[in-house]
């Protein structure tokens, strides 16, 4: 076992060292001068697999399975695990990675087969690497926190585990955690004398997404001295064009760009060069130099579609099922069309009847027979007027719930986005909860030896923490109430309300009830908010649901136009042109003299004009059959005119988009 922990360490001290080629070299002589079947063979072969890793997967990978092949030819007992490791990370660096998720899951077993915790804490731990490296960042961040138990225990690695939880949280955008994680990653690697260069691009990363550039610049560049293995340097080398890019310096953002690519080109590392040709396309795109941006588009497009051929049979997949929900649709409309006959031969028989009683009742004066027939009929005639008089109160309690059954599906909508929304909170709250049960042990510990500068520097941290969690909690708090309001039955009483708060937080709260139901949904959501509105006296739950009710028309009408692009050209993604498109809804307010205005703007297909006279009429709808009842608009309507004095006006521009603007006097 201690063998196994010795490859370990050194399996990740390896590959972050220097002077890497002269042992290299080395390696490939003595494995030259050793026997086919000797034992050391075994362990040379693994070396060179691993000192590849990452700078040459397929020479990696080469050398991983010949060692394998040979362990299993000399009947070893010992090694087995750190071949699929090493396979495992090649893989994974090369983007195959549902092979690569393979091999650590058999590393996986065999460590559970030997029952031994630090094994297991490893295996847990190279498992959640190669989610990492697939870009399921939550799969890794639980696999991590698994293993986490027993490798704290081993001072030597802890700066690694810390900077692979703080990668996981970058890119879940949890950016408290990963900068906490990440800085502890960077406070050990400067105390140790084997460098690692991931903490400082980190770093990097935090520091560009705040806009603060020369610090990323700096971190990037000291990331780069230390970095001894190619998909490293390319990260480093990608960074810094992103800095010069966002910064305006295009030159040298191309500059370093195209090292990245070069790099990635002689070390075959096909997700590093997707990063790459992406960013080259941007760059030159931006420059209009169309052939360059045509040139690594192409590339950039050609290494995805061999990474990701899955997609192709996905598109069938999706095109299948959208033509089986084109055959429901088309039995749906038969049966609407057959359901409308019927109903116009009810009708038709009873103008028949009225028709002949009104003929009967005529003659009733000149016949006795007939004056018996009209009694007749006129009892029969009762009997339709209540049987009339039942339907139309049956029509009246189907309106009503259907009016409910309205409030209610937007209050599912609602409840969705506040279950996504409240989580972020609460995900700080635990987060920081977490933190300071750490910092508080520390504390403790340092008030044992007698540090009271460090312990207080300590609680310091830990005050800073609390009143973090203090802040969520309210955030929480403010969610909650804010959905109480939205579910109790109005009051038809007005209050003063910031109209502002009321919009962005109906937008936020729309966006991901929808993505509740439909994990593929995205579009991108623009505010502008007048700040200098204020509150003013509104029904806030009535014009929440006005808000929300446009929002998620907004919402559809944009994934309707992008799924029609899709099926017109299920390759519209190659397609140029059709790629340009990006969903997006737009929420502004205004306050115009004495009238304060909510506008919700989308960029779909529009509303045909045929119809845009009949869009505020109850019970109309555009929506297939099914997805719509037709009284949203009608009920936003009555609350904004009816309710509040004002109007609703719509800009309408037929396959560009719609523009719903809420007028309503302060």
């Amino acid at each position: 076992m201690k063998t196994f922990f010795l490859s370990i360490i050194l399996f990740l001290i390896v590959n972050f060292t220097t002077a890497q080629s002269q042992h290299i070299d080395s390696l490939k002589l003595e494995l030259s001068l050793t026997d086919k079947k000797d034992t050391n063979r075994v362990s040379l072969l693994l070396q060179l697999s691993q000192r590849f890793t990452f700078s040459f997967p397929d020479s990696s990978l080469l050398y991983a399975r010949q060692g394998l092949q040979l362990y299993k030819e000399l009947n070893l007992r010992e090694g087995e695990i750190n071949f699929y490791y090493s396979m495992s990370e090649a893989l994974a660096t090369n983007g195959n990675f549902s092979k690569a998720l393979d091999m650590s899951f058999k590393a996986l077993k065999l460590a559970e087969k030997s029952g031994n915790n630090p094994e297991i804490s490893w295996a847990l731990i190279f498992t959640g690497n190669t989610y990492f490296y697939s870009g399921d960042y939550q799969n890794a961040l639980m696999y991590y926190k698994k293993g986490k138990a027993n490798i704290e225990k081993l001072q030597l690695s802890i700066k690694f585990l810390y900077a692979f939880i703080g990668e996981s949280y970058f890119h879940l955008n949890r950016m408290d955690s990963a900068l906490w994680y990440i800085q502890k990653s960077y406070d050990l690697d400067k105390k140790d004398t084997n460098h690692w260069c991931i903490p400082y691009f980190y770093l990097a990363h935090i520091h560009s997404k705040k806009e603060q550039f020369k610090e990323a610049l700096g971190y990037y560049r000291e990331g780069i001295r230390l970095s001894n293995v190619k998909a490293d340097l390319i990260d480093g080398y990608i960074g810094i064009a992103n800095v010069f890019k966002n910064t305006g310096k295009s030159d040298s953002s191309i500059y370093y760009a195209n090292k990245a690519f070069a790099s990635g080109q002689i070390a075959s590392l096909s997700p590093k060069l997707i990063e790459a040709s992406s960013l080259l396309t941007e760059i030159y795109t931006v420059k209009h130099n169309q052939d360059s941006a045509f040139k690594y588009q192409g590339i950039m497009l050609a290494m995805k579609d061999s990474l990701f051929s899955r997609e192709k049979v996905k598109q069938i997949e999706n095109l299948s099922f959208n033509e089986q929900i084109r055959q429901q649709e088309i039995l749906a409309e038969q049966e609407q069309l057959r359901n409308k006959i019927k109903i116009f031969a009810l009708l038709t028989g009873l103008f028949i009847v009225l028709l002949v009683a009104f003929m009967l009742w005529r003659n009733n004066q000149h016949k006795q027979k007939a004056y018996a027939l009209l009694k007749k009929q006129k009892q029969e005639t009762d009997i339709q007027k209540t049987k009339a008089e039942k339907t139309l109160e049956e029509l009246r309690s189907t309106q009503s719930q259907l009016i409910q059954a309205e409030k209610m599906a937007s209050l599912g909508e609602l409840t969705a986005g506040i279950a996504h929304e409240i989580q972020n909170p609460l995900n700080f709250v635990n987060n920081f909860s977490e933190v300071n049960t750490e910092l508080i042990d520390e504390m403790e510990q340092e008030i044992n030896k007698g540090n009271l500068d460090e312990a207080k520097s300590i609680a310091k941290d830990i005050r800073e923490n609390q009143q973090k969690i203090n802040q969520h909690g309210k955030r929480a708090d403010a969610i909650v109430k804010g959905m109480l309001q939205h579910s109790r039955t109005s009051s038809g009483i007005k209050e003063l309300t910031n109209v502002n708060a009321l919009a962005d937080e109906y937008l936020r709260l729309a966006y991901h009830g929808l993505r509740a139901k439909d994990k593929s949904f995205n579009v991108t959501m623009k505010t502008d908010f007048d700040e200098t509105i204020g509150k003013i006296n509104v029904i806030p739950q009535d014009i929440g649901r006005v808000i929300l009710n446009l929002i998620t028309n907004a919402f559809y009408a944009v994934m309707e136009k992008k799924q029609q692009l899709f099926k017109d050209r299920p390759d519209f993604e190659n397609f140029q042109g059709l790629s340009t498109y990006e969903p997006t809804v737009s929420v502004s307010t205004k306050k115009t003299n004495n009238k304060v205005e909510i506008s919700v703007k989308d960029n779909g297909n529009g509303i045909p004009q045929k119809v845009l006279d009949k869009i505020f009429q109850p019970f109309f709808t555009t929506k297939p059959t099914g997805e719509g009842t037709g009284l949203g608009l009608s009920l936003a309507y009555d609350i904004v005119t009816k309710g509040h004095g004002g109007t609703i006006e719509v800009e309408n521009k037929e396959g560009e988009g719609v523009k719903m603007i809420i007028t309503i006097p302060v």
